[in-house]
């Protein structure tokens, strides 16, 4: 194809939905590993600490693992998505996330290869962090640049539909497993939701090759891509990048505070609370979420991006501290109303901010550097949030005001950066689409 090729009316809807449904699967390969970690790979894959809350932090540190890749996967896939095209680079880093979760699933667990066995988890992380970290850009540029202008902030919404979707299917499938019994769990049971993944990836497939290459690409592949898009992309943009960074703790790193965190902090020896009914709350919240990410990010493009994810920001900041307040109640109403407050405050934090990080940045790097400041966000904020708060909660002597502190400051951290995040319009102009935006 080339800068000439015409953009059929039906493009932007199937872009979208392709966008969704591959992200919901990477997401899910990940969520299942970082739910696991939270429940049992401690006991599984790190077994000689007597600290419990030692153990769960060795479990982080590989779940963490995956973050500090993803900067990599971002930069390799980033390459090839502003050179050779967004849909190709979807494409493998489908299939290297599914392999990868896949393989997890048929692990032997450190009682059965010793040393082994964790050496083999954290390689698999690693892949995973690879493909997430190139799959996250792509998938929301597909989605952006095929969009019409002034409904460029909901359809980008459907990529970050990806996460709570990848979120909802994990901790359902752990919810479902866990309610076999500890034994089922702890014995073969929590290898059911990896070994699944095998089916969505063939879907996700399916779908993800019967898009069309994004428009704006096409105009950048008839003009002749950049050489090196990583070194024109530090080069022209390094402060936009860290702008970008500087945007995204509590988008990234708070929601992983406010799941993988206060699951693993909820059903431990502090709080007590059941693993069943925290589980049960964050499926809920993941439908909350679900539910929210496209009405936040169509309010994005009525009222503005900017203003929704800042209203996002400060309602996550003023939830933190009654969301941990409630989880040893033991009361299932006021959990279940925290955690949906919560994710939906959070929403309005992530839905919109993939549009807003796509238009900072010109078509010719967009890819690479997009992906660069998301991913080491991620590793940064996403990979370190819940080895943090473990740290500050265990030298605070156990209470939850550190983690709560943390997620705070996170908060005014992204509303700093966020009044200072550029706009940059695409000279491409988008075709419109016929009817409702998704018609």
């Amino acid at each position: 194809m080339d800068g000439r090729t015409p953009h059929s009316a039906g493009a932007p809807r199937r872009a979208a939905i392709a966008a969704f449904v591959g992200t919901t699967i990477e997401w899910y390969d990940f969520y299942v590993y970082a739910t696991a970690a939270a429940l049992i790979f401690g006991d599984l894959f790190f077994p000689e600490s007597t600290d419990p809350l030692v153990a769960l932090m060795a479990s982080f540190a590989t779940y963490a693992v995956g973050f500090f890749a993803r900067p990599l996967g971002g930069i390799v896939f980033g390459h090839f998505g502003d050179r050779v095209g967004r849909k190709s680079a979807l494409v493998v880093t489908l299939l290297m996330m599914g392999v990868a979760t896949f393989l997890v699933g048929l692990l032997p667990t450190y009682e059965t290869i010793g040393v082994l066995a964790p050496i083999a988890l954290v390689t698999l992380r690693v892949v995973q962090g690879l493909a997430v970290g190139g799959e996250w850009g792509g998938a929301v540029l597909m989605a952006v640049e095929h969009a019409p202008e002034k409904n460029r902030t909901f359809f980008g919404g459907f990529a970050q539909l990806g996460n709570p979707a990848g979120a909802l299917l994990a901790t359902g499938a752990f919810s479902l497993v866990t309610a076999a019994g500890d034994d089922v769990l702890r014995t073969w049971g929590w290898r059911i939701p990896f070994l699944a993944s095998a089916v969505l990836v063939l879907v996700g497939l399916f779908i993800r090759l019967r898009v069309e290459e994004s428009p704006v690409f096409r105009q950048v592949l008839a003009e002749k891509p950049v050489a090196l898009p990583i070194k024109e992309a530090l080069r022209t943009s390094w402060r936009t990048i860290l702008l970008g960074i500087g945007t995204l703790p509590v988008a990234i790193g708070g929601y992983y505070i406010a799941t993988t965190f206060l699951l693993a902090y909820s059903t431990g020896p502090e709080v007590g609370a059941s693993e069943q009914l925290v589980l049960n709350g964050l499926s809920f919240a993941s439908f909350v979420e679900l539910v929210a990410t496209l009405g936040v990010s169509w309010l994005g493009d009525r009222f503005g991006t900017r203003r929704v994810v800042a209203i996002g920001l400060v309602a996550v900041a003023l939830l933190a501290f009654p969301q941990f307040m409630v989880m040893g109640s033991g009361n299932a109403f006021l959990i279940f109303l925290m955690l949906g407050a919560m994710r939906l405050a959070m929403s309005a934090t992530y839905g919109p901010i993939a549009t807003l990080l796509a238009e900072m940045y010109a078509p010719k790097v967009r890819y690479t550097a997009m992906s660069l400041a998301y991913q080491v966000a991620g590793a940064v904020f996403g990979g370190l949030s819940p080895l943090a708060a473990t740290a500050l909660v265990k030298a605070g002597g156990g209470g939850p005001v550190p983690a709560i502190l943390l997620l705070i400051a996170m908060c005014v951290l992204s509303l700093v950066c966020l009044a200072f995040a550029p706009r940059h319009r695409d000279a491409v102009p988008q075709p419109a689409v016929p009817g409702h935006a998704l018609s």
